[in-house]
């Protein structure tokens, strides 16, 4: 007898540590705890939300929101940087676990995948060369011509608009464009153009509109139960932090404004 509840124990205990297993596989916050490490995608070089500084590391705003997310869930992060237009799919392939890049909540974007609650809150600047006086509103873009990461939210913004729009990978490329009159504008966000002119204070560019609204700027990750605590634990990171005040200090840091609200 003993000996049969022993093997109906040894049975009991080895279903629950499957059952155990089996959840953990299918959450994708359990799978990050286990290897220690969470992996995000992002560019790089869309300073100065992320970008390789003059000492080769990368750093910038979302980076350093990362880091302290992942702090708050206990791991370390590991940063893949890629093009713009792979991000999404490279999440998708389970390349990385989250995407943290300035992405704007759309509803577009809403119907494949969740996001967290927003981190910061941006307008989108119209930039067109010093010397443009053509375009001075959004409505303006009709018949004109842009430049802009492809599937972005600017990209289909100037679209909407009537644009006719080229596709780049970085902003520097944007802009370039601009000054030398082979688009005629290029959209935004409006901290990054103020950072660029920061870094470029002769660029013949100016703004020649902004959005009323600014838009949510949030973490997207794959739709399901897969991600559901996940989800939990970052919303709950991103409120300590906006309550610590971190990532207005961050804002502060890289765009000179808070624009965690």
């Amino acid at each position: 007898m003993k000996r049969i509840f022993a093997v109906l124990l040894a049975a009991l205990m080895l279903s629950s540590l499957l059952a155990v297993t089996v959840s953990a596989d299918g959450d994708l916050l359990a799978q990050i705890r286990e290897r220690g490490t969470i992996i995000i995608g992002l560019e790089g070089d869309w300073a100065p939300w992320s970008f390789v500084d003059e000492n080769d590391e990368l750093t910038g705003f979302d980076v350093e929101v990362a880091r302290a997310i992942a702090a708050k869930l206990g791991v370390e992060v590991q940063f893949i940087p890629g093009e713009w237009d792979g991000l999404f799919a490279g999440m998708d392939a389970g390349r990385y676990d989250i995407v943290i890049n300035g992405v704007e909540v759309t509803p577009e974007r809403t119907e494949k995948y969740d996001f967290t609650d927003p981190y910061a809150y941006i307008r989108t600047a119209l930039i067109v060369r010093g010397d443009n006086e053509s375009i001075k509103t959004f409505d303006d873009l009709k018949g004109k011509k842009t430049a802009n990461s492809i599937a972005s939210t600017y990209m289909n913004l100037a679209e909407d608009y009537g644009a006719t729009c080229y596709g780049v990978d970085t902003l520097d490329e944007t802009l370039t464009m601009v000054l030398q009159g082979r688009v005629d504008a290029t959209l935004n966000a409006i901290v990054s153009y103020t950072d660029y002119m920061a870094q470029h204070p002769d660029a013949n560019l100016k703004v020649a509109a902004t959005t009323e609204d600014a838009s949510n700027v949030a973490i997207p990750m794959r739709k399901g139960e897969e991600t559901a605590s996940l989800m939990e634990a970052i919303n709950v990171a991103i409120a300590q932090l906006r309550e610590e005040g971190v990532i207005a200090e961050l804002s502060l840091k890289y765009f000179g404004e808070d624009i965690s609200k």
